[in-house]
């Protein structure tokens, strides 16, 4: 085996790294890294889309670059979606191990089939410190903190030299389960010599340390303290430390803790089968039980952060979920980050918390979010303590690795920085590191329902038809009074017979007894009516006539 500092053969061939997604854009990481015979994939994420990408549930990468390797395994460095999201669709691309921590990979069994017994089989669990032999390949897994448990960086071994790989990652100095980033593993590798160092871009904006997941108690006790009612925290559903936190707080309070919302309840019951996740006895209970306890007894931690229409916040904000409703004394937190694009959605959100007198506290406010990514000096750390000859910022905006670029080269007038994009081919041999050309690359647009792609063309009939066509109901709303001034409905590419028109010409009434049903907040909420409108005429058209039109509601609020 070649150690990691030693003289590499002239005859050894080619390394070749080769970022598929995640480097110039947010979301669907993964990496090709390839020498000779041997050549691994590093995670396979996806991105969600944006709302003019009709019908499409998800965005993967472009995957036609895998048929030019012998992919020999997958390795996971944790289990956050753009990271792990389209492992079901790679699974089909090659026929070595999945290998990844065991939440990660807990994560990972959850999409699949449970009748696929062959896909399950290849996931191989390692934890920090392994080794594992792929063909020419040595992995070694080592700790690093982040927003949820059981994160790894990867260490590869290859015939040209040493190449680190962080995943995402923070410096924690405090972490909630104990587990501290092995920089003293990260210093003796870099002590050897590493040929290639691709690090975490996604904080390098924000100027010293991102914090300790711990740094958000003091604002937490302050709000169990204070709080006259029910706590109601909407954070992502994988943030397990901050889910943690508030479970202790609750004990420690002799509060009940409910967790709302499916993708919380997935996860949390996934975290506590593995012990990431620790419910003192008598402390959790569900969410259909928490009208049985006086409101000043309970925490709810549900979904909806970011404002999405059908997560549990946004419903609980007009007074639309089943189990849990607001009172004047009830604060809820906002303890996630604000996604760009997500304002409008969020603020919508935020007004009809206040509507129900509830206190909304968010970032602005209090302490009540850190992030999962290492800032500026924890970046220069992680330079310093490797010293790699070639640095390659990954996982960002093409700003955002412009800007490490920038600061690996102050750390170290040694490194030399390779800034590439998505699709690039980085190859390191005897002559030194360069970008040497590029792989077909790009998005994959996949239709969750028929599990199958969205190609151009398709997406553009979409655009104008969807499904079985389009039907727009216009609605025009008092602003003050909140009723139905008129109405009119307009079809593109729906078939219209006996059975459809009879059909069309009932819509004015089921529009008007969807504003009756509505609250007046809901009403003069053009975002909120236009989902209900599109919810009850989909029902509506689909048990009527078994058709499944696009519904595009236009609210116009007079």
């Amino acid at each position: 085996m070649i150690e990691a500092g030693e003289h590499r053969p002239g005859g050894a061939p080619p390394l070749e790294i080769i970022p598929l997604g995640g480097v110039g854009e947010f979301g669907m990481n993964m990496m090709i890294v390839a020498c000779g015979d041997t050549a691994i994939l590093i995670d396979a994420g996806v991105m969600f889309p944006e709302p003019e990408l009709l019908g499409v549930d998800l965005v993967i990468p472009d995957l036609r670059a895998l048929e030019q390797y012998t992919i020999s395994a997958l390795v996971l460095t944790h289990g956050h979606e753009d990271h792990i999201g389209a492992v079901p669709h790679v699974l089909g691309h090659f026929e070595g191990p999945i290998y990844g921590t065991a939440l990660t990979l807990a994560f990972v069994t959850s999409k699949l089939d449970e009748k696929d017994k062959a896909s399950r089989a290849r996931l191989t669990t390692v934890k920090p410190r392994d080794r594992v032999k792929v063909g020419a390949f040595t992995l070694e897994f080592l700790r690093v903190t982040h927003s949820m448990p059981d994160c790894v960086a990867v260490a590869i071994e290859t015939p040209q030299g040493l190449v680190i790989h962080t995943g995402d990652f923070k410096i924690d100095q405090t972490p909630l389960d104990g587990e501290h980033v092995d920089l003293p593993r990260l210093a003796e590798l870099g002590s050897q010599g590493v040929l290639a160092l691709l690090c975490d871009s996604t904080n390098i904006e924000r100027r010293g340390f991102a914090g300790s997941e711990l740094d958000v108690t003091d604002a937490f006790e302050e709000i169990f303290t204070s709080a006259e009612g029910k706590i109601v925290v909407a954070m992502f559903s994988s943030s397990l430390h901050r889910m943690q936190i508030l479970v202790d707080l609750a004990a420690q309070f002799d509060r009940r803790v409910a967790f709302v919302g499916r993708g919380v309840i997935d996860n949390t019951e996934i975290a506590q089968r593995l012990g990431y996740l620790r419910v003192p006895a008598g402390v959790q209970i569900r969410d259909t039980e928490i009208r049985n306890f006086p409101a000043q007894d309970v925490v709810c931690i549900c979904t909806g952060s970011q404002g999405e229409p059908q997560a549990a916040l946004p419903r609980i904000a007009i007074n639309d979920h089943r189990y849990v409703k607001l009172e004047p004394d009830d604060v809820v937190v906002f303890s996630a980050r604000e996604i760009p694009g997500n304002e409008k959605a969020i603020g919508r959100v935020m007004n009809h918390i206040a509507r129900r007198q509830a206190d909304v506290i968010h970032e602005g406010l209090k302490h009540v979010h850190v992030s999962g990514h290492g800032g500026e000096e924890e970046l220069k750390l992680v330079l310093a303590l490797v010293r790699p000859r070639f640095f390659v910022p990954i996982h960002g905006e093409y700003r955002q690795l412009s800007r490490h670029a920038k600061l690996a080269a102050k750390v170290s007038r040694a490194t030399k920085v390779l800034l590439a994009e998505t699709g690039d081919v980085l190859r390191f041999d005897e002559a030194g590191g360069r970008l040497a050309g590029k792989v077909p690359a790009g998005r994959i647009l996949i239709d969750g329902t028929r599990t199958g792609e969205v190609g151009d063309e398709v997406l553009r009939d979409r655009r104008h038809l969807a499904g079985d066509g389009v039907v727009v109901p216009v609605v025009s709303i008092g602003s003050q009074s909140g009723t139905l001034e008129e109405t009119d409905v307009i079809t593109r590419g729906f078939v219209v017979n006996a059975r459809t028109e009879a059909l069309l010409k009932e819509i004015p009434g089921l529009l008007a007894s969807t504003l009756e049903a509505a609250s007046p907040e809901e009403r003069t909420d053009p975002g909120l009516i236009k989902e209900k409108i599109r919810v009850d005429l989909q029902r509506v058209f689909r048990k009527r006539s078994g058709l499944r039109p696009l519904v595009l509601p236009v609210v116009m609020v007079i």
